[in-house]
C-alpha cells in the first residue's frame, strides 16, 4: 500500500474528538462485548467523563447498546465495514481463490492488511479445524510483528519507515520462540523482501505455524499479505515451503490478474 504521511495528533487539521470516538468502538471485541463505562475508559485510556460522552453520543447515534449498566455495539457498526467492502471490489476476488487454497490443501487461507502495530484480517477461508486460541475471522486483529502475514507487510515498507515502525512499536514476546531482537528483526524483513515469502514458526502460539506472501492488484498496488496457518505437529517446514507456497503463489497471480 501506499506509504501516506499521517498527521500527528498535535497539528491544527487533527480532529482528537473522531479519533477518540473512534477509539470508544474500538474497544470492543471478541474478550470484550460488553462493557461497562468504568472498563471503556479503563481500555481506551481516559477517564470516565470523557468516556461517558463519547458512549452517549454513539448511544444517541445508534452504533452503541445499553443494557443496564453494560455498553455493547449494535448491528449499525457494520455499515462501516459494508461502506469498506463496497468500496473495495477486489475482495469478491481474493475470496474466491481463498477458497480454491483451502479447497486444495485442506488448510484456513487469509488476507490481511498492516494497521500501525497490528494486522486486520480482511478476507477469510476457514478450514473444519480450528488452530488458534482464539476464533479468526473478518476484522480480527493480531500483532504484526509476529504473523507471517505482519512481517511480509512490514517487509514491503521502506527501510526509513521499518526503523520508524519499530521506533513506535515494542518486541513483545509471544513465546519463547518470539524474536526480540530489533536488528534481528530488521534483517528478518530484507531477508522476506528478497525471498518472497515469510515462514513464522510458533512465534505467536505454541503449535501455530504459517507461511505469508504480498498480493498485488493488477496495477501493481499491494493490497495485502496473504497466507496458510497449520499445525506444527501436522506440517512440517518442508511441505510450507513445497506444497503451500506454490499454492498461495497461484492464488495471488490470479489475484493479481483479475482485480483491474
Amino acid at each position: 500500500m501506499m506509504e501516506i504521511d499521517k498527521l500527528n495528533e498535535d497539528h491544527r487539521d487533527y480532529v482528537g474528538a473522531l479519533a477518540s470516538g473512534l477509539d470508544v468502538l474500538n474497544a470492543f471485541d471478541e474478550q470484550h462485548k460488553k462493557m461497562t463505562l468504568s472498563e471503556v475508559a479503563q481500555r481506551t485510556g481516559m477517564d470516565r467523563a470523557k468516556a461517558r460522552r463519547f458512549l452517549l453520543t454513539l448511544h444517541s447515534l445508534g452504533y452503541v447498546d445499553k443494557e443496564g449498566r453494560l455498553f455493547l455495539l449494535t448491528p449499525k457498526v457494520l455499515r462501516l465495514a459494508y461502506a469498506f467492502n463496497a468500496t473495495n471490489d477486489h475482495l469478491d476476488v481474493v475470496q474466491h481463490y481463498l477458497h480454491k487454497v483451502t479447497n486444495s490443501i485442506g488448510e484456513s487461507c487469509s488476507l490481511s492488511i498492516l494497521d500501525n502495530k497490528e494486522i486486520v484480517y480482511l478476507v477469510r477461508s476457514s478450514a473444519a479445524h480450528r488452530l488458534m486460541s482464539i476464533n479468526l475471522s473478518p476484522g480480527t486483529r493480531l500483532p504484526a510483528a509476529y504473523t507471517s502475514m505482519g512481517r511480509v507487510l512490514l517487509s514491503q515498507l521502506s527501510a526509513n519507515k521499518q526503523q520508524e515502525w519499530l521506533t513506535l512499536n515494542e518486541l513483545t514476546p509471544h513465546t519463547e520462540n518470539s524474536i526480540t531482537d530489533r536488528d534481528e528483526f530488521i534483517s528478518l524483513l530484507k531477508e522476506i523482501k528478497l525471498k518472497g515469502y515469510c515462514i513464522v514458526d510458533q512465534e505467536l502460539e505454541l503449535g501455530l505455524l504459517s507461511i505469508a506472501i504480498p498480493a498485488f492488484d493488477f496495477h501493481g498496488k499491494l493490497i495485502g499479505a496473504i497466507n496458510v496457518s497449520t499445525n506444527s505437529l501436522r506440517t512440517s517446514n518442508e511441505k510450507l515451503y513445497n506444497e503451500y507456497l506454490p499454492a498461495i503463489k497461484y492464488a495471488a497471480e490470479q489475484i493479481h490478474q483479475h482485480t483491474k
